[in-house]
């Protein structure tokens, strides 16, 4: 038999006791959450679900809205799990609860646990209200995950909520969560981290050169390794879905006239991409793998008649040779390789709970002049999830000699934006043989 602990709170005097129990096992008995209205006053903070939560068990039975009518929808599987992740910044108690209505005319029993704790609470009738959980100790400060299940219903739909209810000490200032509901979207998806090259000034770039390697579990669904960014696009490869990876290469359009295709490699795909920006795309289905090194080539120079063409190469070691990925015509531009940057994000905002991280090594460019150089120094950026403080999980920094990025997973150890990291330098040029680089 299990450990029952009671946690008596302020209320005893009316012989008002919310249990906890410590189990692992979803079906061990609970005892009810408690609505008494001073229990209900101790939770002043809404986290709102349709920023903060994720189904991360049973997706075909619940769904989180991040639009104007945020919040957990259509929620009818018993065996779905809704977790909700905010930060705190203090210890002590922090009580629980929920914000939200049953179906009409019915009643539905759901369990709330986090750390281990699991408190039930039966909602009941169409009305939006408050429901007290229970409550527990935090003895250190970081993020906190809330996990949702359905224990029982009267009707179709279990619940609708748009809130996880905090309170208590441990809710105090310093709380992070995604508070910004016009960007509840972007806050889901998580932040995306930057690496900003430094190439030493004075030269003018026509190639940059690049590897990546992404560890073992850490290909999350939704990720884009970003290798070789530049001013007016970038390079990379992705994880589209379960079944399908990409190598990617896009140029947006500049602000008069439309970047056209000039041609492309076997098996290539192209074609026009909108959303954040409009431009020219094409894409390589290739099944890359965790753990392998990739390297990316790319050109960028004049064609001397007022617009510029943009090539790019990626090698792997599977296949042992350089694959031609497509060349763009950006009109009405006149550049060289300019701002040098790489990226990780995810591109999925269901899949923003799930964490990711990439080593971005052996990064060069080579001057007009012929001469390849290195940069070892990169400064870390941050999007506006991660500035505007809706989300905290992100870093960057040097492993093994090897600039990283991570983000997603909740973790807490995170990195201040605007870091400058240096690696030590290789000495050693890529060996690429540019002259016989396959080409169209």
């Amino acid at each position: 038999m299990k450990l029952i602990k009671c946690l008596f709170i302020t209320y005893i005097a009316v012989g008002l006791c919310a249990c906890s129990k410590t189990s692992t096992h979803d079906d061990a008995p609970e005892v009810a959450a408690t609505t008494d209205p001073r229990a209900l006053s101790d939770l002043t903070v809404a986290i709102p679900m349709g920023g903060n939560a994720f189904v991360t068990n049973g997706a075909s039975g619940a769904t989180i809205y991040d639009d104007n009518n945020y919040g957990l929808h259509d929620w009818t599987n018993l065996s779905a799990t809704i977790s909700t992740y905010f930060k705190v910044a203090n210890t002590g108690t922090l009580y629980l609860g929920v914000k939200g209505k049953a179906q009409s005319g019915g009643s539905s029993t759901i369990r709330l646990t986090v750390n281990g704790q699991s408190f039930d609470m039966t909602l009941s009738g169409a009305t939006k209200k408050n429901y007290y959980a229970g409550a527990i100790n935090i003895s250190s400060p970081g993020y906190i995950k809330v996990d949702l299940k359905g224990v029982s219903k009267t009707k179709t739909y279990i619940a609708d909520l748009t809130d996880i209810m905090i309170g208590g000490p441990a809710a105090g200032t310093g709380l992070i969560y995604a508070s910004d509901a016009s960007n509840f979207y972007w806050s889901r998806r998580g932040p995306s981290v930057h690496l900003n090259h430094t190439l030493t000034s004075g030269n003018t770039y026509e190639w940059m050169y690049s590897e990546v390697t992404v560890p073992s579990g850490q290909d999350a669904i939704g990720s884009y390794y970003m290798a070789n960014g530049f001013g007016q696009g970038y390079f990379g490869f992705q994880v589209n879905s379960a079944t399908k990876r990409q190598v990617l290469f896009s140029v947006w359009d500049p602000s008069s006239g439309s970047t056209t295709l000039i041609s492309k490699g076997d098996d290539v795909i192209d074609g026009n991409f909108g959303g954040e920006g409009t431009g020219g795309k094409s894409y390589l289905l290739f099944n890359w793998v965790a753990g392998n090194t990739y390297k990316f080539l790319t050109r960028i120079r004049p064609d001397g008649a007022g617009n510029t063409l943009y090539s790019s190469w990626f090698y792997a070691p599977e296949v042992g040779a350089w694959k031609y990925i497509a060349t763009f015509n950006r009109p009405n531009t006149n550049t060289y390789v300019s701002s040098p940057y790489s990226f990780l994000e995810n591109f999925i905002n269901t899949n923003g709970y799930m964490g990711r991280k990439a080593y971005y090594s052996n990064f060069w460019g080579r001057t007009t002049g012929g001469t390849w150089i290195e940069s070892t120094s990169t400064k870390f950026t941050v999007d506006g999830s991660g500035s505007n403080n809706q989300r905290k999980d992100y870093k960057g920094g040097v492993e093994d000699g090897k600039f990283f990025l991570q983000n997603g997973g909740f973790f807490n150890d995170f990195v201040q934006q605007n870091t400058t990291f240096t690696r030590p330098a290789t000495g050693t040029p890529p060996g690429v043989d540019l002259s016989n680089l396959p080409t169209h």
